[in-house]
């Protein structure tokens, strides 16, 4: 069953519910740390009670050393026709079968000649006519020149092309300004892609670019990474769907449509399990169902220290928590773990334990859950799919306003840029103000415990590469 408002490319299925430093840059030879602290230290008491929060560097490079190696099974991958892979993963290397361009091929309309032969306001007899598409009726002749047209094969013995706008056509003979630059207006063979060349490597994410890449060198269709199958819940007695009734105390269930077109947006499988009770057996209930078909459990809300907050218990229940609280602001609450999964369930997905499913617990908060799946869950899912490059790319750009309070977090800010090319910050910067999502084009990522002045440069990271 598809949900409206997913895109086509997402499978979606619905059950009803019951009721300083660059904080991002991930090194590569990361290992899974198991609470690992911001600071050094003896362990203490309350470490027991509450781990030491995790830095956003030390927290993203767990997950993603859980998710690695993100190998492709053989028999999980699908070949899918080049059209309906956009945002898909390849599992394979694509060679090109032939030389782009497949001949030496005209670059401009003009005419095709020996340079040599050129001499200027002579009349040079036009031998043939070579359109996009056909074949050269034989050998150039000395002394004339083929009219040719861009993309159009160039006869033999031909070694420069004369634009048009540089000829002088008079009935059956041309005539040119100057003689050309031998060479001039002519794409050579090969001189794009060359016969067996790795024009897409395994692990790329099919961009529309890339899907004309594939289609130019005659790829009809494509070997693929299957789709991640995703599960999403969202907790709270207090959400209610948009089109009921508004009753006392209640919210409109926001998140459910962002992170829904999150997740339709990076191709995934998603089965939407819609809102659990706030208790602790429903929850349980729902993380098993969740774990039997799916390679991750995405809940929304409930993982907080709250006594309605059941979820991080349900996990623990279920499964392992293997990391729980971030040091960052928006998102603090963040949980990743695993829950067991019966030795009958089917197989999963690349990089993920047979027995279990991976399940990553996202606050209730809507900007919080927004920023946390664009920084943690988005390069999750891409490297269980078996993406290459997964961390997010910033860009270095001006602030333009002064935040005078440093935060001893990782802060996220909501920033527009400016038609000064700066950066300016929304004015409010709680974690329920969805509105921040919108008129921002992105976040601005502040160092723990920094203050920034105006005229400073920050890092930047654009929506437009967060939500590729």
């Amino acid at each position: 069953m598809r949900r409206r408002g997913y895109s086509a490319g997402a499978t979606i299925r619905l059950y009803s519910s019951t009721s300083g430093p660059n904080p991002m840059s991930i090194p590569n030879d990361t290992a899974p740390v198991a609470w690992a602290s911001q600071t050094a230290g003896a362990a203490t008491a309350t470490d027991a009670i509450h781990p030491p929060r995790l830095s956003t560097q030390d927290a993203l490079a767990q997950l993603l050393a859980a998710a690695f190696p993100s190998c492709v099974q053989p028999d999980a991958v699908e070949i899918v026709p080049t059209q309906d892979a956009l945002n898909r993963v390849l599992a394979a290397d694509i060679r090109s079968a032939l030389d782009v361009p497949p001949a030496d091929i005209s670059a401009m309309d003009g005419y095709a000649v020996r340079a040599a032969d050129v001499v200027a306001g002579r009349p040079m007899r036009v031998s043939q006519r070579v359109p996009a598409g056909h074949a050269p009726s034989g050998a150039l002749q000395a002394g004339t020149a083929a009219r040719v047209f861009t993309g159009a094969r160039l006869p033999a013995g031909a070694d420069t092309v004369v634009m048009q706008e540089q000829a002088h056509a008079h009935g059956e003979t041309v005539a040119f300004d100057a003689p050309p630059p031998m060479g001039e207006w002519i794409n050579r063979r090969g001189s794009d892609i060359r016969k067996d060349a790795v024009i897409l490597p395994a692990g790329t994410r099919l961009t529309p670019q890339a899907l004309g890449l594939a289609a130019s060198v005659g790829c009809a269709t494509l070997p693929l990474a299957r789709r991640p199958r995703v599960a999403i819940a969202f907790t709270g007695d207090e959400l209610t769907m948009p089109g009921e009734p508004l009753r006392e105390g209640a919210i409109y269930n926001s998140s459910r449509f962002t992170l829904g077109g999150l997740l339709a947006a990076l191709g995934c499988d998603v089965t939407d399990l819609g809102i659990v009770p706030d208790r602790l057996d429903a929850t349980r209930d729902v993380l098993r169902e969740a774990a039997l078909a799916h390679d991750l459990i995405l809940t929304s809300g409930g993982v907080s220290v709250g006594e309605a907050d059941h979820v991080r218990a349900a996990v623990q229940a279920e499964g392992s928590l293997h990391l729980w609280q971030i040091a960052m602001k928006p998102g603090k609450p963040l949980a990743f773990g695993t829950v067991r999964r019966p030795a009958a369930a089917g197989p999963s997905c690349a990089g993920a334990p047979h027995d279990a499913a991976f399940f990553i617990g996202l606050p209730g908060n809507p900007v919080s859950s927004f920023v946390t799946f664009l920084l943690f869950v988005r390069p999750f899912i891409l490297r269980l799919a078996g993406t290459r490059c997964v961390e997010p790319r910033a860009l270095r750009m001006r602030a333009d306003f002064t935040q005078k309070k440093a935060d001893r977090r990782n802060e996220f800010l909501r920033a527009r840029i400016n038609e000064a090319g700066g950066l300016d910050l929304f004015p409010n910067q709680s974690s329920a103000v969805l509105t921040s999502t919108v008129w921002g084009d992105g976040l601005i990522d502040n160092p723990p415990g920094h203050a920034i002045q105006a005229g400073e440069t920050v890092r930047f990271l654009p929506f437009s590469t967060l939500l590729a």
